[in-house]
């Protein structure tokens, strides 16, 4: 006898897990694009250095030498741009978030 599948775990078994169709956030940086996913050194490497880089916490580890301290979740601000600013936020050293404000 044949299980009959949920129509969900169907579409799953085709089409892969939801996230994966979620497009990423991109911004571009002169002709360059820089989207979630890249790392900090990509973004650097295309967009230049930002106006303000603030770390937003702290990720603490040992080694042979002492305990490090390296930020976890960063924020980075690039603009203006057309009025706009752009705010890049990094969790371990990959881009995880991009948003635009305009600001007075």
């Amino acid at each position: 006898m044949m299980a009959r599948m949920n129509p969900f775990h169907l579409s799953a078994a085709l089409f892969g897990p939801l996230p994966s169709l979620l497009p990423a956030a991109t911004l571009r940086c002169d002709n360059r694009l820089i989207s979630t996913g890249d790392s900090t050194y990509e973004v650097l490497a295309k967009c230049g250095e930002p106006v303000s880089r603030e770390p937003l916490d702290y990720r603490e580890w040992r080694g042979d030498w002492g305990a490090h301290h390296e930020p976890a979740r960063e924020e980075w601000v690039y603009g203006p741009r057309n009025g706009m600013h752009y705010f890049l936020r990094f969790e371990g050293n990959r881009l995880a978030d991009i948003d635009s404000r305009r600001l007075q």
